[in-house]
């Protein structure tokens, strides 16, 4: 038997009598003539002529009753909230038991369902979620049907504002795209889909961050994945707290992409600065426009890119002002305030000397992780063990002398 989430636990009862106790829930609120004739058909398929096989044994005629009851599901019925997550879960037991999870009835069953459950009165968002979630975890755990269910709830949350509800995380995504037997191309649209949904909740980076696993998940040579490279890039760059730009060069659609303008202009944030900038600027003209990118923002970024850059060459140094205006282009009255944003910005850590005009690193990012940031590593690992053995060496003279030792700073 297929893996699922949860256990199907029947109501007491016969299959008859858990269809009577559905159908009796159906038509519960209709007029007494209505009533009668609308459970009158269930009565009559009921029934077990004689010399047929009994009810419980006859696999084909409870699919039949079991059919006629879901096409009479056209909304989540009048009961408390407790009378309906019982009315579905008893539906789910049913639904599974007698299908197989991913047969065109079985599939065909599932899209009425969500259907239902998705239109019902706005006041009943809690409920809807508790039946779609209980729909999702009574599939089996490999079932296509999962992308489905999850995908009906995903356009829910988002359309009533409400995604942190699903609390999603990256673990439980990864771990279902891995179960599920679907498609590449469905778990390409399911990456979008969360990408698109935290995108429209406001939540930007979050968006970003499946917006990642949706191009990664692509084929390179796809034409749609050419043109999630580019969205990626121009996204990347317009979002003001985007700084890490290594990533998108670790995704083959984005280095298939390397002939378009944008790639070039993404080279220049992974390791150029603002004259770089400005080149590129000046021999595309309406390319910002064209991508929605501010050349302002643009800007801003390259310069605190570049103050990154000249930090991590400097850890454990000062750096005067007069330097840092250099490498910015800005004026030394202005180095103090891009300091500031370039901490804030959480790229850089040092202090700042009104008194000597310079700024202190004690830590600072590197754009990207290549031959010139681990040769830099390895002398300050050097450096670090020198100044180590130096310590010990004190510690060791300090012992045979029979005092304390002194023990200076090692140097980073």
């Amino acid at each position: 038997m297929a893996t699922s989430d949860s256990v199907a636990i029947f109501a007491e009862g016969t299959f008859a009598e858990q269809i009577q106790e559905l159908v009796n829930y159906i038509v519960r609120n209709r007029a007494e003539e209505e009533r009668a004739a609308a459970i009158r058909p269930f009565q009559d398929a009921l029934k077990t002529e004689a010399g047929k096989k009994p009810l419980e044994e006859d696999d084909e005629r409870r699919r039949k009753i079991f059919s006629m009851v879901v096409q009479d599901v056209k909304s989540l019925g009048d009961g408390s909230e407790k009378e309906i997550e019982g009315f579905f879960n008893l539906l789910y037991s049913h639904l599974f038991s007698l299908y197989t999870p991913d047969s065109a009835d079985t599939k065909q069953f599932v899209g009425g369902l969500i259907q239902t459950i998705s239109s019902a009165s706005p006041e009943q968002g809690s409920l809807q979620y508790r039946l779609l979630s209980n729909l999702f975890n009574a599939i089996p755990r490999k079932s296509s049907l999962r992308f489905t269910v999850y995908s009906a709830l995903l356009n829910l949350a988002t359309a009533k504002e409400e995604l942190n509800a699903l609390q999603l995380s990256r673990t439980d995504i990864e771990k279902w795209l891995r179960e599920w037997d679907i498609s590449a191309e469905e778990k390409s649209t399911f990456l979008q889909t969360i990408a698109g949904a935290y995108q429209k909740s406001g939540q930007s980076t979050t968006a970003y961050e499946y917006s990642l696993a949706y191009v990664r998940s692509l084929p390179s040579d796809s034409p749609v994945s050419q043109t999630a490279a580019v969205d990626i890039i121009a996204t990347a760059l317009r979002l003001p707290f985007i700084f890490d730009f290594d990533p998108l060069f670790k995704l083959d659609a984005v280095l298939t992409a390397k002939d378009h303008e944008l790639f070039a202009l993404l080279q220049i944030f992974l390791n150029g600065g603002l004259p770089e900038f400005k080149s590129w600027q000046d021999s595309h003209p309406g390319a910002l426009e064209k991508y929605q990118l501010e050349s302002v923002q643009l800007e801003r970024k390259i310069r605190l890119l570049t103050l990154a850059s000249l930090g991590f060459k400097n850890i454990g140094h000062d750096l005067s002002y007069a330097k840092v205006a250099e490498a910015l282009h800005v004026p030394a009255s202005e180095v103090e305030k891009w300091v500031i944003d370039v901490i804030r910005a959480g790229l850089v850590s040092g202090k700042l000397s009104q008194t000597s005009q310079s700024l202190h690193i004690t830590r600072s990012t590197a754009r990207t992780f290549e031959r010139e940031q681990w040769e830099a590593l390895e002398k300050r690992l050097v450096a670090w063990k020198a100044g180590l053995a130096s310590v010990m060496e004190v510690v060791a003279a300090a012992r045979k002398q029979g005092v304390p030792p002194v023990i200076g700073q090692v140097a980073a």
